[in-house]
């Protein structure tokens, strides 16, 4: 109770206002002695990833008080995707930034953070690194799978081939509308390797999670018993004084970044991992991080890239089986919330048995790197790839660009029977990116133009400067950096001009001569992105692009002092 006494000029006036007004809550003097444990409370009538979240809350609270200590939950800012104008990316920072200040101004000697949904568990680590106090993340876990007659589905990769299959034809209005009600059978996040998995697995790489939390489902008994642990430790974490800079160490970042790649994770997870990593001095490497892609193999059989559910992760030994299988490529010295090294986890985890969901190195779903990382005169400084969902025949492609000026343009003449577009087309969408939409949002799944889905068209190279969902796939350029809206090379391309896309020699080039293209420069003029008030106008400031997290530039620790992997 003493610590962050609010300012009245006097610290022992300061504590007994403090003390008066809690006890307002029913607090006896013996209950405000102890250790206090902060709850960050992400529950929302808006997040059903997050509808769990208030019986995690008290199975947190009974683990603080059994271990002895005092629990004081608080709310936060909830973001999920589907809720979130023009994108729960663009509230990301506000709410780091809110946590942050809340672990920074509340009294608390360690902290365990909710979370679940895309976003929250990266604004979450975002502020724990910089607050810096001990602690530990618990996350909603993954929905269950549903059927739909006799096909097993699932959130949200089913979502998008489903809603492919209504644009194409190939399914009528009552279909998509029984389909839109089995989609998600439960409380939770998506149940395949979208973002919300990849950060969760992610997150118990790192070391800031107790073992086995990221694959446990929303509504299963184990989810609770694990937030219970997660309390309970908590309280040794305050007495220990274990803090986030000793655990998401350079080491750590790395083993994380090896689990992205492993389990065929969202692209997201790379401006997430650079979000967080900028908390601490560190800069993601692009093009180390494809080195590291080219030695690690996808390991996991899981939609979009393969054909299993979160659940059948979670059934075949969780992230347990992943990092037991992934060990040779592994620091296992990296110290966890648990006190103990990633190696000892490991060996402490229950044995393997048999199961068809994580592969041995041996023998991988994806020998080549889960993602890639383009250079080339249209990537500018870089663009990213996840080819272990691309289309095999359209990774190496030369075709004719069909440019969108926007998202509104795309919206408003994507479906347009008169569109002037192809099968072998290169679609781009351009002015998407953290300024120019703003937000960077998950547009990168650009839709098949509805004459070519109808046709029986089902992927086209597509290019944009902005972000797609974990659960997309396809083959789908994204991140082009910088955006077009400072004047990246997707703002100077026409449509008509050839592209072409080399995947395995990691290039995406602009087939123009380089005086057409400083001519087209000289005429270009950014477009007007708003940002007049308020938080937009802080947004739209200090984002930074999407290779440095697309974090708020005064939030990340610079100069930078080293670089990951």
């Amino acid at each position: 109770m003493r610590r962050g006494l609010t300012r009245y000029g006097d610290e022992d006036f300061s504590l007994y206002l403090r003390k008066a007004f809690i006890k307002a809550m029913g607090y006896s003097e013996d209950a405000l002695s102890r250790p206090v444990i902060g709850i960050a409370n992400t529950f929302s009538a808006y997040n059903a990833c997050h509808g769990n979240v208030p019986q995690i809350v008290e199975a947190v609270k009974r683990g603080v008080m059994l271990a002895g200590g005092m629990p004081m939950e608080f709310p936060t800012i909830s973001l999920h995707e589907s809720f979130s104008f023009p994108t729960s990316m663009y509230l990301r920072n506000l709410m780091a930034m809110d946590t942050e200040e809340m672990l920074r101004a509340l009294p608390m000697d360690a902290c365990v953070l909710i979370g679940g949904c895309d976003k929250t568990v990266p604004a979450q680590l975002m502020a724990a690194a910089s607050a810096d106090i001990p602690c530990i993340q618990v996350v909603t876990g993954p929905m269950l799978s549903g059927t739909h007659g006799s096909e097993r589905i699932g959130a949200c990769t089913d979502c998008r081939r489903f809603w492919g299959d209504y644009r194409a034809g190939r399914i009528d209005r009552d279909e998509i509308d029984a389909v839109e009600g089995r989609l998600v059978p439960s409380v939770g996040t998506c149940g395949v390797m979208g973002t919300a998995s990849t950060m969760a697995c992610m997150t118990e790489a790192m070391g800031m999670m107790m073992p086995g939390g990221a694959t446990i489902p929303a509504v299963h008994a184990d989810r609770l018993r694990h937030a219970e642990e997660a309390g309970a430790r908590a309280m040794t974490m305050a007495a220990e004084g274990l803090r986030p800079s000793a655990i998401m160490t350079e080491a750590a970042f790395r083993n994380a970044l090896r689990v992205l790649l492993a389990i065929g994770g969202s692209t997201n997870g790379i401006v997430h991992i650079a979000a967080i990593a900028g908390r601490l001095g560190l800069r993601l490497d692009m093009e180390a991080f494809d080195v590291m892609g080219r030695e690690t193999p996808v390991l996991i059989d899981l939609k979009p890239n393969g054909q299993h559910y979160m659940d059948d992760l979670h059934r075949a030994g969780g992230m347990a089986a992943l990092l037991r299988a992934l060990r040779p490529l592994l620091e296992t010295d990296c110290l966890t919330v648990t006190g103990r090294t990633l190696g000892e986890e490991i060996d402490a985890a229950p044995p393997s048995h048999a199961q068809e969901v994580v592969r041995p190195l041996s023998d991988p779903l994806y020998a080549g790197a889960g993602l890639a990382f383009l250079k080339g005169s249209l990537a500018g400084d870089g663009a990213i790839i996840k080819q272990s969902a691309c289309s095999e025949h359209l990774l190496v492609h030369e075709g004719r660009a069909v440019v969108f000026d926007s998202l509104p343009d795309m919206a408003g003449r994507i479906d347009d029977p008169a569109l002037d577009v192809a099968a072998d087309d290169v679609l781009v969408l351009r002015n998407a990116g953290p300024k120019g939409a703003p937000g960077m949002p998950e547009a990168g799944y650009i839709p098949i133009p509805r004459k070519l889905a109808q046709e029986g068209v089902r992927d086209m190279v597509r290019i944009s400067d902005c972000r797609m969902s974990g659960t997309a796939f396809g083959t789908i350029v994204l991140h082009a950096t910088p955006e077009a809206a400072i004047g990246g090379p997707l703002a100077l391309v026409q449509t008509g001009d050839r592209i072409r896309l080399d995947v395995p020699a990691r290039r995406l080039d602009l087939l123009v001569s380089e005086d057409v293209i400083a001519a087209r420069r000289k005429e270009w003029t950014p477009p007007d992105t708003g940002g007049e008030r308020g938080y937009a106008a802080l947004h739209m400031a200090h984002v930074t692009q999407a290779d440095e997290g697309a974090d708020l530039d005064f939030l990340t620790r610079r100069p930078f002092t080293g670089t990951i992997p």
